[in-house]
């Protein structure tokens, strides 16, 4: 499911019409037929797509978050995958206010980039380390990897088209964090034996001296910035077939 394959940002059109489009073997703007909906509606989604097609040569992400319903975010993906961000922290608590950022892995283009509390985290850093992303993936990173980074460093994400997976994992009724999902799912971790408890205490082990401490703790973090990437191949897939009637080409 691609942006371009969506209908539903159009003022009137909901799931039944943009499903019924889809039937009607008009899966992609290109296919678009003004003969199927009432004139009205025909004249809006011609407005949509003629702004969309703009929109996306100019790889503004931003336009099509805006425009989508926030169930819908995942469609972003196919669209802005080239310049997706995944990223994840690790922290020494779970209030900005009292503790600090450990560590924040990114992945982007297939090269995965860690900064380490101390040696090269700094607002500088975070600000290049995600010049480029298109849109930030994560998993809960709305409510506590996005606001913790923005309390503790001088950046802003929030402002950046977010696909946060716990939400369209909980539309497919996979529940609890981000390990439980991956279980749930088959993807497979080479450390399942560290927790987020866990990881306050290898950085507590590095700050006493211990280096192989802080190998452990950046290899946890980065794994779960690389699982990130088929989490969201899975779930994106997963919601395409619930979405799309089985007789639809899509």
């Amino acid at each position: 499911m691609r942006v371009e394959n969506s209908f539903i940002p159009v003022e009137g059109v909901g799931e039944t019409t943009e499903r019924r489009l889809w039937r009607e073997g008009i899966t992609h703007w290109e296919a678009f037929d003004p003969s199927v909906v009432g004139p009205t509606t025909a004249d809006r989604i011609e407005s949509f797509i003629a702004d969309a097609r703009r929109r996306l040569e100019d790889g503004d992400a931003d336009y099509f978050a805006r425009s989508l319903p926030s169930a819908e975010q995942w469609r972003l993906y196919e669209s802005f995958r080239e310049s997706a961000c995944f990223f994840d922290i690790e922290t020494t608590g779970l209030e900005s206010s009292s503790s600090v950022v450990t560590t924040v892995s990114a992945r982007q283009g297939g090269e995965t980039t860690t900064l380490v509390r101390g040696r090269d985290l700094t607002a500088d850093a975070l600000s290049s380390l995600f010049a480029d992303a298109d849109v930030l993936v994560t998993f809960n990173g709305k409510r506590f990897d996005v606001p913790f980074l923005e309390d503790c460093f001088d950046v802003s994400l929030s402002d950046k088209p977010h696909l946060d997976l716990m939400y369209p994992c909980r539309r497919l009724d996979l529940t609890g964090g981000l390990k439980t999902v991956e279980r749930e799912l088959g993807i497979d971790r080479d450390r399942p034996d560290i927790s987020g408890r866990e990881a306050v205490r290898l950085w507590r082990e590095y700050e006493r001296g211990d280096e192989a401490a802080l190998e452990i703790l950046v290899e946890y973090n980065r794994e779960d910035v690389d699982n990130l990437q088929p989490l969201t191949e899975t779930v994106s897939d997963r919601l395409h077939r619930s979405v799309v009637p089985e007789d639809c080409p899509l």
